[in-house]
Order: C-alpha cells, then sequence, then structure tokens
C-alpha cells in the first residue's frame, strides 16, 4: 500500500511537471527550458540529503550517472514534444512506452503478483492505451515527428527508471542527486554546443523551475515506491501520469478530453484498486 500510494503521488508529481515544462518549451527553446529546470532538480535533491541521506557507493554512482544521461534525452525530447503537438495524445504515448520496459525488467527478474495484481496490472496498461486514445482537434495536429519525439521521449524515461531501480537499496537518493548533476552537465554541455540555435527567446524561468521541482519530488517518490514494491506494479501506476497532464491542457489550454480517457481515467481508478489490493 505504501508503494502504491508513492508511486500514484510520482505520478501526479511528473504529469504536472510535464504540463508545466511542456509549456515553457513553447515559449523558448527547449534547451533553455532545461537549463532552468534540471539545476532546480538537482537543488531539490542536494536540500533532501540529510534528511533522505545518501551514500556513493560505484554502485549507486554508476546506475546514477546512467539514469542522469536518460533524464537528460527525456527532458528535451519530452519538453519538446509537448510544445510541438497536442499534450492531450503526446503524452499519453510516451507514456505507454515507458511503462513497457520496466514491466518487462521486473518480470523477468522474478516479481510475481497475487491474483488481484494479475488482473489489476493489465488494466493499468489498458488504462493507459484509453488515456492515449484522445484524437487532436484542428488547432494542433499530431504530426510523424512529435510521434517520433513520443516514442524516444518514452524510452529515455523508461530507461530513467530502470537504472534508479537498479542502484543499491541502501544509497539513500545518492542516485538522483549523481544523475541529475550528470543531467545539468550534459544540459549545459548541449546548450554551449548549440547556442546559436537557441534563439533570442528567454525561458519562462517560473514554469521551467517549478516543473524541475516537481521531476524531482517524482523522482524521489518513485525511488522510494521502487524499492518497497515490485518494478512492474510501481512503473505502471507512475506511467499514469498523463492524468495530470491531460486535466491541466483541459483547464489551462482548453484542450478536449474524449471519451476514450475518460474511460481510461476509470479503468486507471479500477486497476489502482486491484493493485492495492494485490
Amino acid at each position: 500500500m505504501i508503494a502504491l500510494l508513492l508511486a500514484l503521488g510520482s505520478s501526479l508529481a511528473y504529469g504536472c511537471a510535464d504540463f508545466l515544462g511542456g509549456l515553457g518549451a513553447r515559449r523558448a527553446h527547449v534547451l533553455r527550458t532545461v537549463l532552468v529546470a534540471a539545476p532546480a532538480s538537482l537543488a531539490v535533491e542536494v536540500l533532501l540529503w540529510p534528511l533522505l541521506g545518501a551514500r556513493f557507493d560505484a554502485g549507486a554512482v554508476g546506475w546514477g550517472a546512467a539514469s542522469g544521461a536518460a533524464s537528460a534525452a527525456a527532458f528535451a525530447l519530452l519538453y519538446r514534444t509537448l510544445a510541438i503537438g497536442p499534450m492531450n495524445v503526446l503524452s499519453p504515448v510516451t507514456a505507454l512506452i515507458s511503462a513497457m520496459l520496466p514491466v518487462a525488467v521486473g518480470l523477468s527478474q522474478g516479481e510475481h503478483l497475487g491474483a488481484a495484481g494479475l488482473l489489476g496490472l493489465p488494466l493499468a496498461l489498458v488504462a493507459v492505451v484509453l488515456v492515449s486514445a484522445g484524437t487532436a482537434d484542428g488547432r494542433a495536429r499530431v504530426t510523424r515527428p512529435a510521434l517520433l519525439l513520443a516514442f524516444g521521449a518514452g524510452t529515455a524515461i523508461a530507461v530513467q527508471l530502470v537504472c534508479l531501480h537498479q542502484a543499491p537499496s541502501g544509497s539513500g537518493i545518492a542516485p538522483l542527486i549523481v544523475g541529475r548533476a550528470v543531467t545539468s552537465v550534459l544540459t549545459l554541455a548541449a546548450a554551449a554546443l548549440w547556442r546559436r540555435r537557441l534563439g533570442p527567446e528567454r525561458p519562462a524561468y517560473g514554469l521551467a523551475a517549478t516543473a524541475g521541482v516537481l521531476d524531482s519530488a517524482a523522482g524521489v517518490l518513485f525511488l522510494l515506491a521502487a524499492r518497497s514494491g515490485d518494478l512492474a506494479v510501481v512503473a505502471v501506476i507512475t506511467a499514469l501520469y498523463p492524468a495530470g497532464t491531460v486535466l491541466l491542457a483541459r483547464a489551462v489550454l482548453a484542450e478536449r478530453i474524449h471519451r476514450g480517457q475518460l474511460a481510461g481515467l476509470g479503468t486507471a481508478a479500477l486497476a489502482v484498486g486491484l493493485l492495492a489490493l494485490a
């Protein structure tokens, strides 16, 4: 139950972070947005260090660095994806991709589910698919480049989550700190390399920083959830984050919520209940 609640909190935080990051990337180049978001995330994790502890052994540093490299790609690809297309379609696509790899890894490592879990897990995957059932309206079309970016973002998110799960359980939040430091360095290097392509627009500092803080909170909650529960379950619950993005896109940007997405939200609630019983 604790793992489930932590995963739900992670899902909500990721959904809000993605919405704000995508909104910020519509106002300035995506790298300018990530340049603000990544250091903000790192600052939060450093502040949490005394509270949650951190042990920087070889496993924590190695897996943390790998997660950071994946996170840098996920930041850039996801924010760019949400900047060039309708969030209510593209965010769920990334979620579906990001759920598949961690589930496969968890089950391959011998995780077992009870009867309720065996029913709840596929229902949760169905919920992710249904939430992805939205279609763009005439104001914002889904293009092939946007879909390719969404697939890339989902893959990067999945790799990031798997790497965090592989880090030693006694390392505290060291993998997150190392990962976010790597993300910040890689983003800074990319911005320096492509500085002439960044354009003159200033980033939306408030949106980007808040997205970074929420992304950090989501990462901490996911790490704690994965250490106290099965990766297969935690990853699928975390992958429900588009619900937050879709609802915010509806409230702020007036993007439509389609019947399939509403059915997906209801299916998600049922799946969460079954997984709680498991």
